[in-house]
């Protein structure tokens, strides 16, 4: 299932409340950006510019592009030193070699044409340059312990993102030369509530506020199942099952996935 540009029109409203850079990600991005001074970054997907803030406050000179002027909006409002952009990464507007790095946070699997996308940020980055992303792939996904009450939702989600071998082949073939991943296991304090953001605090699933600012129950999940679902974790919650259903899905694939890129 594809996500079209006016659901970020939609969920931008009042997105920054439960969505916020969270720091142990911000450092890791920096880390593997291993950036250089004086260089230019562009964050692809920048929605309300959260990481653009965070990472040019570690010194980062960031460019932003996003399909969604609500998320625009609120992106220049936040980083008023910031160049930002109206468009699909499909569409990057920026000449060839320009940026000495990349970000493309949580945003891939909204990408209408993935191999486009990834195709024209290589193509902006200079020589040497790294992509990092921080994604999920269709085997994580299915990991989630969401999977036992919204299972349509889960399954529509790793639908939306390629396998990891895949991966892999997409970023060589569109001109990057090096490739490495690194799992990502969701951390008890994480700030930036995205979906598996309540892994370990299943709680958090009951609240309408991080529900809205997810894509998955925004856009993936039929009312029926999310209605159904959340009375179950509700009882299972009350109840004292819920540890064991959690368990149920413990493994060590990581929940989300660094994808450092080197062109």
């Amino acid at each position: 299932m594809l996500i079209k540009m006016p659901l970020y029109d939609t969920i931008g409203q009042g997105y920054n409340t439960t969505r916020r850079a969270d720091p142990y990600l911000c450092e890791r991005f920096y880390e593997l950006l291993t950036p250089t001074a004086g260089g230019r970054y562009l964050d692809a997907g920048c929605g309300t510019g959260n990481y653009i803030k965070a990472l040019s406050g570690m010194g980062l000179e960031y460019y932003g592009i996003d399909p969604s002027e609500t998320m625009l909006k609120e992106a220049r409002e936040k980083n008023p030193g910031t160049k930002f952009a109206l468009c699909r990464a499909e569409d990057n507007p920026f000449e060839d070699n320009f940026f000495d790095g990349a970000t493309a946070i949580l945003t891939l699997h909204h990408w209408e044409n993935i191999v486009k996308g990834l195709t024209e940020v290589c193509r902006v980055l200079k020589p040497g340059a790294k992509l990092v992303m921080f994604s999920f792939t269709p085997e994580q996904v299915r990991g989630y312990w969401l999977a036992h009450y919204f299972p349509t939702m889960i399954e529509r989600a790793a639908n939306t993102v390629p396998s990891l071998n895949e991966m892999g082949r997409i970023l060589q073939d569109v001109g990057f030369s090096s490739v490495s991943f690194e799992s990502y296991f969701v951390l008890p304090d994480l700030q930036d509530h995205f979906m598996y953001s309540c892994k370990h605090s299943p709680e958090r699933c009951l609240l309408p506020e991080m529900r809205k600012n997810t894509s998955g129950f925004t856009a993936l999940a039929n009312q029926e199942e999310v209605n159904e679902g959340l009375v179950m974790l509700e009882d299972d919650i009350r109840m004292g099952r819920i540890d064991a259903v959690v368990q149920q899905y413990e493994n060590d694939l990581g929940d989300y996935l660094f994808i450092v890129a080197g062109k």
